[in-house]
């Protein structure tokens, strides 16, 4: 294994990488395979794995996807992006304040997927009264034209089991685009699967 580039440094992974080992772009996908289409992103299905939609209240529209696997949760939201340059560096920074705002703790660190943030986030103490520290995993992925950020909970973000497999579903996500002009940051508009039911 070569040493990474000052570029594949601040990013993550070189184009060629995500290419080769996902996110992909929807012009990468496979297309034989029983993906879960939801608009911006094609989900893989696999056994034990649940799909939740998360839904803005006031607007009905559908601002993540979240997923059940591997006793963990992994949110994912797809954003446009431009041409030029990757949205995940500045995107870092962003998450890194708000954590620090919240109180909580927040370390950067190479993992799998690149770049990713690890943080301590204070947990409001709900009905059982009981409040504390969860632990979560911030990862980002740039693709073309497209930037797919992901929070991982539970499980993977200690035990490498299921951080792998964690992170294996995320790289095996498809990220469709679309042709329609978008500002940065936009999400990219997510749907109901066409036909209802779990992965």
């Amino acid at each position: 294994m070569t040493d990474p580039t000052p570029a594949e440094n601040a990013s993550g992974l070189t184009p060629e990488l995500r290419a080769a080992n996902g996110p992909f772009d929807e012009a990468e996908a496979n297309p034989v395979r029983p993906y879960i289409d939801l608009g911006g992103i094609k989900i893989l299905p696999r056994e034990g794995l649940n799909l939740r939609l998360e839904v803005e209240e006031q607007t009905k529209r559908i601002v993540a996807v979240g997923l059940d696997y591997a006793d963990s949760t992994l949110q994912v939201q797809p954003f446009a992006a431009p041409r030029s340059t990757g949205l995940w560096d500045e995107t870092r920074e962003q998450i890194r304040a708000q954590v620090r705002q919240q109180g909580g703790r927040v370390e950067q660190r190479q993992g799998p997927l690149g770049a990713e943030l690890l943080a301590e986030v204070p947990v409001v103490a709900g009905a059982e009264g009981a409040s504390g520290k969860r632990l979560a995993r911030f990862v980002g992925v740039d693709g073309p034209r497209w930037f797919l950020r992901g929070v991982i909970g539970g499980a993977a973000t200690a035990d490498v089991e299921a951080a792998a497999k964690v992170e294996d579903l995320f790289r095996s996500i498809v990220v469709v685009r679309g042709g329609t002009p978008m500002p940065p940051r936009d999400l990219i508009p997510l749907r109901m699967p066409a036909t209802p039911g779990t992965a």
